[in-house]
């Protein structure tokens, strides 16, 4: 499906789709979260987070920790992913190998679901009511740190005596671990530009500040695995495969 495919939907509020779900969080996600509950990004990481701020957390009776009865707390700021249910957005590379191409796809209703599937609009007309460009935005915008992150490692690891494939699966678990993974100043930054000092009222003026704040500490830091990691993390972050972050391919 494409922006022009014929496509509406309209949400009853029962709260069915806010359960037993794997949410993936953007920095930008975690940002917008925070500014609708009134909080900073950190606290966010802790009360509404897993995987280091990296996936929304869900109770273990299944629901969001956002969902209070059938209502989202924090609906004006829900990520993403909450944004284009009850689509999914697929970005598969262009023909002519420059470029993504953006596949939307119609998923399955959560059983006992009120909401109602229609063709009484296009998918561009439902992306813009729900407010989706600003989030599609800040996802290219925090994809330019892939490229910069994967220069730094480059710069800071030697290929020659250390294997690159292998290389890039140990910083993919070690981005993807649940549990027991090492401190990573990096990916802590990610989720948490309030504690980077990076705060506005703004989020897309927070955005800003943060890469530029994550640029900076790539540039200083020397432990090229621990920047691999924190690459990976981004990119699985914002949507993209591990395997994209040690390909050649870097924008988005």
């Amino acid at each position: 499906m494409e922006r022009g495919s014929k496509f509406s939907y309209v949400c009853n509020r029962c709260g069915l789709c806010c359960r037993d779900k794997v949410i993936t969080l953007s920095p930008y996600d975690v940002i917008r979260i925070a500014r609708a509950a009134k909080i900073s990004t950190g606290i966010v990481v802790a009360r509404y987070t897993i995987r280091r701020g990296s996936v929304l957390r869900f109770l273990p009776d299944g629901r969001c920790v956002a969902l209070g009865g059938p209502r989202c707390t924090i609906h004006s700021g829900r990520p993403l992913a909450c944004r284009l249910y009850p689509l999914g957005l697929e970005r598969a590379p262009g023909a002519d190998g420059a470029g993504y191409v953006e596949r939307f796809l119609q998923l399955e209703p959560a059983a006992g679901s009120l909401g109602v599937y229609g063709v009484a609009g296009t998918i561009a007309e439902f992306l813009d009511g729900q407010g989706i460009d600003p989030y599609l935005d800040a996802v290219a915008f925090y994809y330019s740190l892939v490229r910069i992150f994967r220069e730094r490692v480059a710069a800071t690891v030697d290929f020659e005596r250390v294997e690159p494939r292998e290389f890039w699966r140990r910083a993919a678990r070690e981005a993807l671990a649940e549990a027991n993974y090492d401190p990573n100043r990096l990916i802590d930054a990610m989720f948490d530009p309030d504690g980077l000092g990076c705060r506005s009222s703004s989020a897309e003026d927070t955005a800003v500040a943060h890469v530029a704040a994550l640029d900076e500490m790539a540039a200083r830091e020397r432990d090229g695995a621990l920047i691999a990691a924190a690459a990976v993390m981004l990119a699985t972050s914002l949507g993209y495969a591990p395997g994209e972050v040690a390909g050649t391919r870097a924008t988005p």
